[in-house]
């Protein structure tokens, strides 16, 4: 774990170091986030006022060799939602900043200069801010290309697009992957807005070889490791669906179970899914070049992430993820993957989270500002934000500022945030995720989709709506401990289905905190960290009323199940009772 906490304070320029306390010490990612957060910010304050702060904190085991550990946690109030939010990303800088010894980074305060940014750069014994520059206004594919060619080739890059800078409420955070590409985002929440609103336009990580995690048990650690590594590589999903064909693959399988969004979340099938799914995606890495099977960080495991080229065999973006070839795809009835790749790799550029722009050019097109299924006018539209015009200002403010704009009903939001790409009057269990997760509408709060779809940690019905309640609490709790631990929320498909595995990850974080934490604790530590994120959204204001679906799922009946979603009021109300 790190040595020292970093406080920048971009009202003054100065930067500081703290001693990492008792109770931080055994924290990292979303605990670690989550806790600073409910501490140290007001929960009524303006998200993209001087008092929110925002929080960078790796994982546990991040910087060390755990199998697919390079994860990010970034924390703040939500500009989006109103709530505290934490995103998480994959990509190079998180093991660069843990392996400096960088327990967590707090950014305060603001630019007193309203358009002035800074670039952060931290190497060893080393943070300086500096002038942005000439990175201002720069989308992140020439931000990245040009920050190599300052600070030197594999340095790590936090950083936000036009998006953030113009304070975008659908605006993300870009970290770099190993060919520096910006597609790794913490995307969900506007946490993008909230680092455009303190005045930091980029944190360069310089650092080289494997640093210095301090472990104090090496041997539990690395018989954790190899376990957990095993199971990964031996699992189903982990160790053959993913890696061959990406998360994409979840395409057709939504699409045959009947709970794949599609025309605004107006139905549960679309006609052209075979046309946008991983395995289309696999044939294009063998007939157009590109790749499956990629790490989107050393030392991943799982390798999920793609790159999709272009026709002629020149690059196109990277990734196309499952979520975001629903949200341009089904939801938008676009059936042309490059299309979709081409609105992927505008959100990458501007620095969008793609969930909530694809369910936002889906309200757009509901209100008749471009028709469904054109990809071309999507186009069209979505570069709107970049260029900062009013249509695009309303686009980069997300789903629910877009519908209200347009007098649209069917808004597919949860507190302000869009739903991502599982149908729940389809998936039932989800649908609780969505309607009681402290953040939002996001199903990485609390993956049920993992039983009730892919029969993974045991089967439920999609349809049913018994027991969901229980089913998203543990999912929640669970989720919350891989998050602090710094894995890839995919680990979730071994630990769930074999015991070494699941015993193999506690090894790892007992390994490195010298803790003895058990399988009760998994959970029981879980629920602690929930129950901070709740408290400090309570202070906000939101009460079991926000714990809601919205309206029109409750009496539009969704094909081809003809289902409306029917978990009862009480049921949502008891996920964060016990």
């Amino acid at each position: 774990m790190g040595k020292f906490i970093l406080r920048v304070n971009m009202s003054d320029l100065s930067i500081k170091t703290e001693e990492v306390s008792k109770k931080y010490r055994v924290l990292g990612g979303r605990a670690l986030t989550s806790t600073v957060i409910a501490e140290e910010v007001s929960p009524t304050c303006h998200p993209l006022g001087p008092n929110n702060k925002l929080v960078f904190a790796p994982g546990i085991v991040t910087g060390t060799s755990a199998p697919s550990s390079g994860r990010l946690s970034v924390g703040g109030k939500s500009p989006l939602t109103g709530t505290i939010k934490e995103a998480n990303a994959g990509g190079i800088p998180a093991q660069k900043i843990a392996r400096l010894g960088i327990h967590a980074i707090i950014v305060e305060g603001q630019s007193k200069e309203k358009g002035k940014f800074y670039v952060l750069k931290l190497a060893q014994d080393i943070a300086v801010l500096e002038d942005a520059g000439e990175l201002t206004g720069k989308g992140m594919y020439d931000t990245n290309q040009l920050i190599w060619q300052k600070y030197g080739n594999g340095v790590g890059i936090i950083g936000i697009g036009p998006a953030g800078e113009m304070l975008m409420v659908n605006a993300g955070i870009s970290c770099n992957d190993q060919e520096n590409g910006p597609g790794r985002y913490a995307g969900r929440g506007g946490l993008g807005a909230v680092m455009g609103s303190k005045g930091l336009k980029a944190i360069v990580v310089e650092q080289k070889g494997l640093g210095d995690i301090y472990m104090a048990n090496p041997e539990l650690f690395k018989q954790g490791q190899q376990k957990l590594a095993k199971g990964l590589q031996e699992h189903g999903v982990t160790g053959q669906a993913l890696p061959t064909y990406g998360t994409a693959v979840l395409v057709n399988i939504l699409n045959e179970a009947g709970g794949l969004p599609t025309r605004n979340f107006s139905s549960g099938k679309f006609e052209g899914a075979s046309k946008i799914g991983g395995e289309v995606i696999n044939e294009w890495s063998k007939t157009r070049g590109g790749k499956v099977g990629h790490a989107c960080h050393p030392g991943c495991v799982i390798k999920c992430s793609n790159v999709v080229n272009n026709p002629d065999g020149s690059f196109h973006c990277a990734p196309v993820e499952y979520e975001t070839a629903w949200a341009f795809g089904a939801n938008c009835c676009i059936d042309s993957l490059d299309d979709i790749a081409e609105l992927n790799r505008i959100c990458n550029d501007v620095g969008l989270d793609t969930i909530e722009a694809g369910a936002t050019l889906a309200v757009a097109m509901e209100a008749g500002i471009i028709p469904f299924g054109d990809g071309k006018k999507a186009i069209e539209l979505l570069n709107e934000v970049g260029r900062g015009t009013a249509m695009g200002r309303i686009i980069g403010n997300g789903t629910a500022f877009t519908g209200k704009a347009f007098g649209i009903v069917r808004i597919p939001v949860v507190k302000g945030q869009a739903m991502p790409a599982y149908e729940p009057r389809a998936v039932k269990g989800i649908g609780v995720t969505y309607a009681t997760s402290t953040m939002g509408a996001d199903h990485t709060a609390g993956y049920t989709i993992a039983t009730e779809i892919l029969s993974v940690g045991g089967k439920a019905d999609p349809l049913a709506a018994a027991e969901k309640g229980a089913l998203a609490r543990s999912f929640q709790t669970a989720t919350i401990f891989i998050d602090t631990a710094g894995y890839c929320l995919f680990i979730a498909f071994a630990i769930l289905d074999l015991p070494d595995a699941f015993q193999g990850m506690l090894d790892t974080v007992n390994g490195v905190l010298g803790t003895s934490y058990t399988a009760d604790d998994f959970g029981r530590l879980g629920g602690e960290w929930l129950t901070v994120e709740l408290a400090f959204n309570k202070a906000a204001g939101f009460t079991k009323q926000d714990d809601r679906l919205p309206e029109f799922m409750y009496y539009e009946k969704l094909p081809p199940h003809n289902q409306v979603y029917d978990v009862s009021d009480e049921t949502l109300d008891s996920v964060h009772n016990s």
